[in-house]
């Protein structure tokens, strides 16, 4: 099997030489400007690596990955829209540089782009691939939507985010690793397995970025401290909540949307009672908790060991691990 910068490198030309008409271009010219740009391919690498873990040709692997490119692409040409964001991956989103009709549609017909992807499988694996898309793909709906009453909720708990952030980003990592199991011949019982080992792996990956938009690295392109500005219930936000007095906790409520305050004053003074009440090291702890599940289970699967190392060392370099 290849190394992970050929299959990389082989997923990118399977989605650079998937073909959409010309016209309507703005229907079409959309989705290309959206799967040129970019990004990790966490999920269709995680899918294709899935399925190294139990075959040994790759290729079988190729169209459900690009489904699920496409399919996560489709997602966030819609959460755009509903979070009003003007920027994507660096640069103007669809919806900034088309419209919300546009992306709208554009997003509708990407969905449909991922079906027909899908539609290469094997026919006699289709079903059970079929069924956990579906399943997967409803349930990141579910956890949108959670994201989005959360806005409206005075009081979040951490269990209720952790739900959600399951629902909204775990799942799709968990849908794509079952498909690639599916795809490469694994039993019920190992495709179980490695969604659950997706799941706290994408739990580890979203509180990571959790907490790098306030501790991280503008170098990594992104701006430090967008969700205190927004005033978002992320896990730093809410276990802050839970550790506060109510003095403090009032502090936090209100900060973001405070007139007399510049932008860096307002992440100034949310990060420094995160400081005091010791939230990074409490919200690392739960990263590596979560991160060290994830690789225990890997040990679990009826495959030699060596069958899984891809996996694991991939699974390491997206927490930035040694490991």
């Amino acid at each position: 099997m290849q190394n992970n910068e050929q299959l990389l490198q082989a997923i990118e030309n399977y989605l650079a030489q998937t073909e959409f008409p010309a016209e309507p271009e703005l229907l079409y010219a959309p989705i290309g400007y959206s799967l040129a740009g970019g990004g990790k391919r966490l999920r269709p690498m995680l899918l294709a690596l899935a399925c190294g873990i139990f075959a040994d040709d790759f290729q079988r692997a190729l169209p459900a990955a690009a489904a699920v490119e496409v399919f996560h692409n489709f997602t966030l040409l819609h959460d755009d829209i509903m979070d009003n964001a003007a920027m994507r991956r660096g640069k103007p989103s669809v919806f900034a540089k088309w419209g919300q009709n546009v992306a709208i549609l554009s997003g509708d017909a990407m969905l449909i782009c991922a079906y027909r992807l899908l539609s290469a499988i094997p026919s006699q694996l289709l079903p059970q691939v079929l069924a956990t898309f579906n399943t997967m793909a409803l349930e990141v709906c579910e956890g949108q939507q959670y994201d989005m009453d959360f806005e409206q909720k005075p009081k979040v708990s951490v269990v209720e985010y952790m739900h959600m952030i399951e629902l909204k980003t775990s799942v799709l990592l968990a849908g794509a690793v079952v498909i690639g199991a599916t795809l490469g011949g694994a039993s019920d019982e190992d495709c179980r397995k490695l969604r659950r080992f997706a799941i706290e792996l994408g739990l580890a990956f979203q509180l990571q970025d959790d907490l790098l938009d306030s501790y991280g690295d503008e170098r990594l392109g992104k701006a430090i401290g967008g969700d205190i500005l927004e005033g978002k219930k992320t896990y730093l936000m809410i276990t802050a909540m839970s550790h506060a007095d109510e003095a403090t906790r009032e502090v936090l409520r209100t900060t973001y949307r405070n007139p007399g305050l510049s932008d860096e004053e307002k992440i100034t003074t949310v990060k420094a009672i995160y400081d005091r009440l010791d939230i990074p090291r409490l919200t690392e702890q739960q990263i590596s908790l979560r991160f060290e599940r994830a690789l225990a289970i890997l040990d679990t699967l009826s495959v030699e060991p060596e069958r899984t190392k891809r996996m694991r060392d991939y699974a390491a370099s997206l927490m930035g691990r040694k490991q």
